[in-house]
């Protein structure tokens, strides 16, 4: 993914990736993309707009799927350009001054073009790795899409072209004359966290936790 003008960072190059392993383990570690777009029919004047979905990552595409209602995904799936944005924030950076408050994040943008996916066993498929994507394991344990439900879905998968990460990282950035200022300075860290099963009021009661929560809640403990 070697940077190009469209994608490549300019502002605080510093903190700019062009690897694709930095790309995808931030694409990994999220849930949520905003898709941006412009769309133009004789009804519509040009008017651009983002979407939040939720995505899975495969390979060096992204897979999304909405309605086959949608008139936005129908548009997207034609194969317009489109950009993909990622962020995660890992923490609240607090600093003396104003100026100087910011946080702590890991970032992505995507240039490419999606197309639909129309062949029944790849689209049951992608819905599977979208269930994988949230909880791994997970997708065994469901049952899959019938026809009906695949009939109802629209399938895209958006090829990236260019990507860049961009990551801030480590403590407060504080202007000298500020050291002296009796104001607390410092990071809050911040991170995704589940709390405890809540089971669907249908369940009998005291039914076992499948082992995909299991894994999730257990290398959560870990990191702690």
């Amino acid at each position: 993914m070697r940077p190009h003008a469209r994608h490549e960072v300019q502002r605080t190059k510093a903190r700019a990736r062009y690897e694709r392993e930095a790309v995808h383990a931030i694409l990994d570690a999220g849930r949520i993309a905003h898709v941006g777009f412009a769309v133009e029919t004789p009804s519509i004047p040009p008017q651009p707009f983002v979407i939040p979905m939720l995505y899975a990552r495969d390979g060096d595409a992204l897979l999304l799927h909405g309605s086959i209602a949608s008139r936005l995904m129908k548009r997207l799936g034609d194969g317009v350009d489109a950009c993909v944005s990622v962020t995660l924030v890992d923490g609240l950076v607090l600093a003396r001054s104003h100026f100087h408050h910011s946080v702590n994040y890991r970032s992505v943008v995507l240039f490419g073009r999606a197309r639909a996916v129309d062949d029944t066993a790849e689209k049951a498929a992608a819905l599977a790795r979208f269930v994988d994507a949230l909880i791994p394991g997970r997708a065994a344990e469901s049952r899959p899409a019938d026809r009906n439900e695949l009939a109802a879905t629209m399938l895209l998968r958006f090829e990236i072209e260019d990507a860049s990460a961009k990551v801030r990282d480590g403590g407060v950035k504080e202007d000298p004359a500020d050291l002296a200022l009796p104001y607390w300075a410092g990071v809050v860290p911040q991170s995704m966290r589940c709390d405890s099963p809540l089971a669907d009021p249908s369940m009998e009661a005291g039914a076992a936790l499948p082992p995909s929560v299991l894994r999730l809640l257990s290398a959560q403990e870990a990191r702690a």
